[in-house]
């Protein structure tokens, strides 16, 4: 542990609390609050926002509950690089990530397995340091849920579609017949009146709840709708349909009007499952 390489916590305190009772409460109430869905048989990926939990705490609570009953070894967590610009898909390099709830630690044989099995993945710190939010925030959640599991932290740089299918392919075939929960991070369109931000972030939730993530991606790129997040999203989409999903479905949306009543401008979230 002493010489061990740890990411740490870079916005407790401001996206969620930084002390772990009341971050462990706040998480416990969120849940508490949810909903879960019925008639699924086994969930292999969620989409969760990446606000701070005040604003889309309560939709990433809407995705977590979903998998609350089911039990994974893996979670594999990939977001969008905020920060920082690169070519490729980063897979953490280090040994654990850590929250005000304790050390998470990095499945490192499965994240370097990952990055031989493509050159567009790579072993690095980049896009993990600093003050990116996306990944981190989705680690307390998972620390309450489940008891024990290991990590594989990714941040994508170029959201291409030559780096989504490089990574769904490479999930597909290392993680496969594995218990593992694949979690992408993103939020929806960015500061648009509350009435243009719902048409749009409409776009995504007919594609996601479509299970057509090719449409998804065609788009984003025109600019039909808007996701930070979209690379995350899509390869989850394209690794769980190679590993066994059959549907998608958006299980809530709100955006940040709903939580303060200000409804310009706003950002949109929602809180989606790929299952069978």
């Amino acid at each position: 542990m002493q010489n061990s390489i740890i990411r740490k916590p870079a916005v407790a305190g401001m996206f969620y609390s930084g002390n772990r009772s009341t971050l462990e409460r706040e998480v416990a109430v969120f849940l508490e609050n949810s909903n879960q869905e019925k008639n699924v048989r086994h969930i292999y990926g969620v989409v969760a926002p990446h606000a701070g939990y005040m604003y889309s705490g309560g939709v990433a609570a809407r995705a977590y509950r979903q998998v609350m009953d089911f039990e994974y070894e893996v979670v594999v967590v990939i977001a969008p690089s905020h920060h920082v610009y690169f070519e490729t898909v980063s897979i953490y390099d280090g040994d654990f990530y850590e929250t005000p709830m304790g050390l998470i630690p990095v499945d490192k044989n499965l994240c370097r397995q990952l990055a031989d099995f493509d050159q567009r993945l790579t072993l690095s710190s980049i896009g993990h340091e600093g003050e990116e939010h996306a990944l981190e925030v989705q680690l307390p959640f998972l620390q309450h849920i489940f008891e024990e599991f290991k990590l594989v932290p990714i941040v994508m740089g170029d959201q291409s579609m030559k780096n989504i299918q490089a990574l769904a392919n490479a999930l597909a075939a290392v993680l496969d017949n594995k218990k593992t929960l694949i979690v992408a991070s993103s939020d929806l369109s960015h500061y648009h009146s509350y009435e243009e931000a719902v048409r749009l972030d409409s776009v995504v939730i007919s594609h996601i709840n479509n299970f057509k993530e090719d449409n998804l991606y065609e788009d984003l790129q025109s600019g039909l709708c808007e996701m930070c997040g979209g690379g995350p999203v899509i390869a989850m989409m394209k690794a769980c349909r190679k590993s066994g999903a059959d549907k998608a479905k958006v299980v809530l949306y709100r955006n940040s009007g709903d939580v303060t009543g200000e409804r310009a401008p706003v950002v949109g979230y929602l809180a989606a499952i790929v299952y069978e």
